[in-house]
């Protein structure tokens, strides 16, 4: 019997390997390919949800003095004081002190209690490098949401988000989640957004991939002619 040459010790090899991951590969590309067929707002059912009309009720603090009219509200503890968080009827969110309500919507947060609200909050958060606001319609790529929010850069180059109307810490976004968004934007093949799983490019993709994979099964039960000993 002739013996085998390194290349064909490694072409069985090949083979065997491709045994091992032949069949995850396959179940984890059909999966992907399922996963992305339809929007993910479909998938949770969001479509089907009757959404009441937009309404309002007061809320009285009776000997404080105020009624406030909200959609909605919960109460916090921001930095020793409590805090009523209230969405307003025409969607905003407004702060109120729950120790005088009658004063009022507490003024959007400035940049001297945005620095307090991560120092206290956040391990490191006293090694600021920088601050900066930015509009709701201006929000970073790492942040993504449609809220003005003070932008808190660490030393150990961390971006923390707090909400300008809300007061609260809104996100916390550290080196390796920017590189774990850009992987997941790589994914998923959506680099501007980084949140759509279905699109054409995508779902073509998935469907390339998931011939390919079926293709290298097959060809997995393929017989082979034995190399001719001479």
């Amino acid at each position: 019997m002739a013996r085998r040459t390194p290349m064909q010790k490694l072409a069985r090899w090949h083979i065997w390997l491709g045994w091992l991951v032949g069949v995850p590969l396959l179940l984890w590309t059909l999966s992907g390919l399922v996963m992305v067929a339809r929007p993910i707002e479909e998938v949770r059912g969001n479509h089907l949800r009757i959404e009441p009309p937009p309404g309002a009720m007061t809320v009285d603090f009776g000997g404080k003095g105020a009624a406030i009219k909200l959609r909605e509200g919960h109460i916090v503890q921001q930095r020793g004081r409590a805090v009523l968080l209230a969405t307003l009827p025409d969607g905003q969110t407004a702060r109120f002190d729950l120790a005088n309500p009658a004063a009022g919507p507490l003024p959007p947060l400035r940049e001297a209690e945005a620095r307090a609200a991560v120092a206290a909050e956040i391990v490191g958060g006293k090694q600021v490098a920088s601050v900066r606001l930015f509009p709701a319609g201006q929000a970073p790529l790492d942040f993504r949401r449609p809220v003005a929010a003070w932008q808190v850069v660490l030393a150990d180059g961390t971006h923390v988000y707090v909400g300008q109307a809300s007061g609260e810490i809104e996100a916390v976004r550290t080196r390796w989640w920017r590189t774990f968004d850009f992987m997941w934007g790589l994914h998923i093949m959506d680099l501007e957004t980084r949140e759509d799983t279905h699109h054409p490019l995508l779902i073509g993709f998935a469907a390339l991939a998931l011939i390919g994979c079926l293709l290298g099964t097959v060809l997995l039960f393929r017989r082979r002619r034995r190399p001719i000993s001479r």
